[in-house]
C-alpha cells in the first residue's frame, strides 16, 4: 500500500513537471511573438507608444481576473514601494522594446535574459541579503557572455548596452516585488502595478501620440495579448511545478525569438552569439538553481 502511494505521487509529480514545462513552453512563444510585433510595428510606432499601449492593453486584460479573485482591500501602507516597481518595470519595458527594434530579435530577447545574474547583487545592495557562492561565480560568468553578445567591434554595441540595461532595471523591480512581498499580497501588488505601469508609461506617451493606423491598432492588440497570454501561462507554469525544475525552459523564448528572426528578417546566428548565450543560460541558471526560496518567488513574479 505504501508503495503504490509512493508510485503515485512519482506519477502526479512528473505530470507536474510535464505541465509546467508545457506551460512554461507556450509562455515563451506568447513572449517572442510579442518581441517579433514589437519589432515590426517599431518601423512606424514610436517606443513610448509602444509600451503605454503594452501596459494599457495589459491593465485590461488583468483587471478583470484581479477584481473576480477577490483579492480583499486594495489599501497599501507602501504606496511608495508600488510605485518605485511600476517606474523600474517601465524603465525596463522601455529598454527591452528600444533594444528589440534595433538589434536582431534573438540579441534583444537574450539580453533580457541577464535579470536573473543582477538579481543577487540588486538584493545585496538593497535588501543586505546574503549571496550564495554560486550567485556570486554567476555574475562574472554573465558579463563574460554579455561582452561575446555585444560584440565590442560592432555598430550595435550602444544599442546592446540599453538592453543590458533593462535587464538591470527588471533586476531592481523584481527585488521590489520581494520587499513588498513582507507586507503585501501578490495579488494586490500585481494589480498596483497594471495600474501604476499604464500611467507612468502615459505620460511620456503625450509628448509623441498620434492616432493609429488600423492595422497598428491590430499590432498594439496583439503586444498586449501576446504579453498578457505569456504572463498569466508563466505564473500557472510556476505554481505547478517548482522553479528549479522548469525554470531553464525559460529560455527557449530565445530559440523562438531566433526562429522568429530567420523566419521573418533573414537573421542568422554566429558562434560568438552562442557562445555568450550558452554563458548567459548558465548565470541565470547558477543564479537561480542555488538561490534562496525568496530569490526563486522574484522568478517567478516576471
Amino acid at each position: 500500500m505504501a508503495c503504490t502511494k509512493r508510485t503515485r505521487h512519482i506519477m502526479l509529480y512528473k505530470q507536474n513537471i510535464l505541465l509546467g514545462a508545457l506551460l512554461i513552453l507556450i509562455s515563451e512563444l506568447m513572449f517572442a511573438s510579442m518581441g517579433a510585433v514589437v519589432k515590426y510595428a517599431s518601423n512606424t510606432v514610436s517606443n513610448e507608444m509602444l509600451v503605454f499601449m503594452r501596459n494599457l492593453m495589459g491593465m485590461l486584460v488583468m483587471l478583470p481576473i484581479l477584481l473576480h479573485s477577490r483579492a480583499g482591500s486594495l489599501k497599501t501602507k507602501v504606496p511608495h514601494l508600488h510605485l518605485l516597481r511600476a517606474i523600474f518595470g517601465v524603465s525596463a519595458m522601455y529598454c527591452f522594446f528600444y533594444a528589440l527594434a534595433n538589434l536582431p530579435l534573438a540579441d534583444g530577447v537574450l539580453l533580457k535574459m541577464t535579470t536573473p545574474m543582477f538579481m543577487p547583487l540588486v538584493a545585496w545592495l538593497w535588501l543586505r541579503e546574503a549571496s550564495t557562492p554560486w550567485a556570486i561565480v554567476a555574475i562574472p560568468v554573465g558579463f563574460i557572455g554579455v561582452a561575446l553578445v555585444l560584440d565590442p567591434n560592432g555598430e550595435t554595441s550602444a544599442v546592446a548596452m540599453i538592453g543590458v540595461l533593462g535587464g538591470l532595471f527588471a533586476s531592481f523591480a523584481k527585488v521590489t516585488v520581494r520587499r513588498l512581498g513582507r507586507t503585501e499580497p501578490m495579488l494586490r501588488t500585481v494589480f498596483y502595478f497594471t495600474v501604476l505601469g499604464a500611467l507612468v508609461s502615459f505620460l511620456p506617451m503625450l509628448w509623441v501620440w498620434r492616432l493609429p493606423s488600423g492595422q497598428e491598432w491590430w499590432l498594439l492588440l496583439a503586444i498586449g495579448l501576446f504579453g498578457s497570454l505569456g504572463q498569466l501561462l508563466l505564473t500557472r507554469g510556476y505554481a505547478v511545478a517548482s522553479t528549479s525544475s522548469v525554470g531553464p525552459f525559460t529560455y527557449f523564448s530565445v530559440v523562438f525569438a531566433s526562429i522568429y528572426g530567420y523566419l521573418f528578417w533573414g537573421e542568422t546566428l554566429d558562434l560568438m552569439f552562442i557562445f555568450g548565450a550558452v554563458l548567459i543560460v548558465l548565470a541565470g541558471w547558477m543564479a537561480v538553481r542555488k538561490a534562496s526560496p525568496q530569490t526563486l518567488q522574484d522568478v517567478k513574479a516576471r
